[in-house]
């Protein structure tokens, strides 16, 4: 119901306010029609195309560099004497055979191979003549061996190190040599024997065989006679100090060549 003090509105302003509103929406239409003739694609069409092209594209999935696999490094190690014969001979008074080298070689062999495989890198464990070391490429190559059973005289005790001597490239090896000298040296307390290095070592069969471009070197980690107790019962510190003097060389790591003396070659 209407109230007496209100007066309706005269038909004639209603139409004219809907006359108002249609000529409003036709020239609302008639631009929007303009502007999308003149416009190949729409502002409004574009952007909702691009936001569905977004959706419907499937997307690569972010790369991680954490967990992003890296080509694996190789590494040769040889556990001396393996697969051929027994090496140095340990017996007791009564002649019994108490410990062998190759024995000895092995454990620590295999102690150094899953130390750098739990680093990341592809370790194969090889025998003495081991048909792979024919052409072997690696980034490096270790060849694991121990000195004699006999007692020499209280000075025979220390490691040897030696590298190839017609490698391709020497800076390298002498590089990987006092690597290993300085590493294994620091953690084993072991003295290095510069002056015992013997031709056995600097003309190791298996130097002739790799590939010339695989750095090499050949250590002789203790004597079976003085060095016993820390080879056999110490293995994991034996096996620590040969995989800290790989790593020291395969990460490039700070050492100074020139502090080692040069090793006597004896015959």
């Amino acid at each position: 119901m209407e109230s007496k003090n209100e007066r309706p509105t005269p038909r004639r302003n209603r139409n004219r306010s809907s006359n108002a509103f249609f000529s409003t929406l036709g020239v609302a239409i008639l631009i929007a029609t303009l502007f999308t003739a003149w416009t190949p694609t729409s502002l409004f069409a574009s952007n909702l195309q691009e936001k569905l092209n977004v959706l419907l594209t499937p997307q690569p999935e972010p790369v991680n560099s954490l967990t992003t696999p890296q080509p694996q490094i190789h590494i040769g190690i040889v556990a001396g004497h393996m697969g051929n014969d027994s090496g140095a001979v340990c017996t007791d008074e009564n002649g019994t055979v108490t410990l062998t080298e190759a024995d000895v070689n092995l454990k620590i062999a295999t102690l150094v191979q899953e130390s750098l495989n739990a680093r990341g890198f592809q370790v194969e464990l090889l025998n003495e003549f081991d048909t792979r070391l024919n052409g072997y490429r690696a980034a490096a190559l270790v060849s694991i061996h121990n000195d004699s059973c006999e007692y020499v005289n209280d000075e025979a005790t220390g490691f040897k190190v030696a590298a190839s001597l017609e490698t391709r490239d020497a800076n390298r090896a002498q590089r990987l040599t006092a690597c290993m000298v300085d590493r294994y040296g620091q953690i084993t307390g072991l003295t290095f024997h510069a002056n015992s290095i013997t031709a056995d070592m600097t003309q190791y069969h298996a130097f002739s065989e790799i590939d010339p471009n695989t750095i090499t070197a050949i250590i002789e980690t203790g004597f079976l006679n003085l060095d016993r107790r820390i080879l056999t019962e110490q293995t994991d510190v034996i096996a620590e100090g040969v995989t800290q003097g790989i790593l020291c060389f395969i990460n490039n790591e700070s050492v100074l060549p020139d502090q080692f003396p040069l090793p006597t070659i004896l015959p």
